[in-house]
């Protein structure tokens, strides 16, 4: 199973999972089948590891997801972050590399993460640790 409910003082969170889906990588997440039977009304997190599957196939879901966690990008390990710019190479791969995005009503967080491929080290791009808080709508 693919999904589950949080409970928290009458209010549900559906949290939903797929296999690794990426363009030009492995495509084995099936997203129509992770939202088969979740109410429309439910508010729901995706968890789906490569940001490009967001543009792909998640933002045109028709069940809306309110809110996607990916990383996979690791901000390249290397690049320039200073208040109010921020830049990496990796940005000519991924245009959804670090940070939020949003599109109608739906929201992309990418997480630059703590780890590494190949060179064990980061230039420029801090390893990364998100919390977010959620806060209902009037």
């Amino acid at each position: 199973m693919n999904i589950r409910i949080l409970k928290k003082n009458g209010q549900r969170i559906a949290l939903i999972g797929v296999e690794n889906w990426g363009l030009g990588f492995k495509q084995k997440g099936d997203l129509k089948k992770a939202v088969e039977g979740i109410d429309e009304k439910e508010f729901k997190i995706l968890l789906s590891h490569d940001p490009s599957h967001w543009d792909a196939e998640v933002k045109q879901c028709n069940k809306h997801i309110h809110l996607t966690l990916s990383g996979h990008t690791h901000g390249m390990q290397f690049g320039i972050e200073i208040p109010g710019f921020k830049w990496s190479p990796i940005q000519m791969r991924y245009p959804k590399w670090a940070g939020l995005y949003e599109e109608g009503g739906k929201y992309l967080y990418v997480n630059r993460g703590f780890g590494f491929i190949g060179f064990p080290g980061r230039v420029g791009i801090w390893p990364e640790v998100t919390v977010i808080t959620l806060k209902r709508t009037a």
